[in-house]
């Protein structure tokens, strides 16, 4: 089990830096799912960085796959592939592409991007395991945003009526979408009551409390069969001020005084 506060510090410090290099975008999103990143590879997940494809392992699909560098930094700092390797994400001839992918990428199961696609794989995957008699579990993150999607409550039909109490949907409820909030886009609410009725095990968190997420993300033994929905609520832009509840850097890279004040203010927090 390793340091979980000192895990997501450094995966927002790297991504930070990706993203400056890159000029690539999302790094508010990001941020917003570093907590959760970081307890799940931390502490939750079987998964083996000298053998990544293992027959037993856990399963973790980025359905945000925008949010990519989040994952790519995870890996790496977990020992899956150098860290040097991160210096060139989102760059001509990179393997790091800014969504997600699993080419050529130790540790990453499928490539993702369109978004409403990762649950759909995850609940497949889920039934595989579950007729297979395979006792490992497949975890799912998504935007909230991504839950305007009806291939995601089809998904979430799917598993429930199939018992799948091996699959776990983690929703990163940042309360920003790509240009506004949930609420003015597409409502969600009420958010937990509609997987409680669609047949799912609800716990709400708060999604930069790691002591919340690993108690929520921790395997019980409910006898249910139903799948579980962890709700994080996090804020976008997490643990840079000026990055905070701000959609602006859903696009923008931080360059000049911006990076270098991101830096100075991740390294001096000293976690999440």
């Amino acid at each position: 089990m390793l340091n979980t506060t000192t895990l997501s510090r450094e995966i927002r410090l790297h991504a930070v830096r990706m993203t400056n290099a890159g000029k690539s975008s999302h790094i508010g999103s990001v941020l917003s799912i570093a907590d959760i990143l970081a307890v799940l590879y931390g502490s939750i997940l079987n998964v083996d960085p000298g053998d990544p494809r293992f027959r037993g392992r856990d399963r973790f699909i980025l359905s945000k796959g925008h949010a990519g560098a989040g994952v790519y930094a995870t890996l790496a700092l977990r020992g899956f592939f150098p860290a040097t390797q991160l210096a060139h994400h989102y760059q001509d001839g990179s393997r790091l592409s800014g969504h997600v992918s699993h080419k050529g990428i130790p540790g990453v199961e499928v490539s993702t991007g369109s978004l409403g696609h990762g649950l759909p794989i995850g609940a497949g995957m889920a039934l595989a395991a579950k007729r297979s008699d395979a006792n490992h579990r497949i975890f799912v993150l998504l935007s909230d945003g991504e839950c305007d999607e009806g291939s995601n409550w089809e998904a979430i039909l799917f598993a429930a009526h199939h018992k799948l109490d091996n699959l776990v949907a983690i929703i990163d409820y940042n309360k920003l979408q790509s240009l506004a909030s949930p609420s003015e886009t597409l409502n969600l609410e009420p958010f937990p009551q509609k997987w409680r009725a669609f047949g799912w095990r609800v716990i709400e968190v708060d999604g930069h409390d790691h002591s919340q997420l690993t108690a929520a993300l921790s395997p019980t033994e409910t006898g249910d069969g139903a799948p579980l929905c962890v709700i994080a609520h996090t804020v976008k832009g997490k643990g840079v001020s000026f990055m905070e509840n701000s959609v602006l850097w859903h696009y923008r890279s931080p360059q000049g005084d911006e990076f270098e004040a991101a830096i100075k203010e991740l390294s001096e927090a000293g976690g999440a």
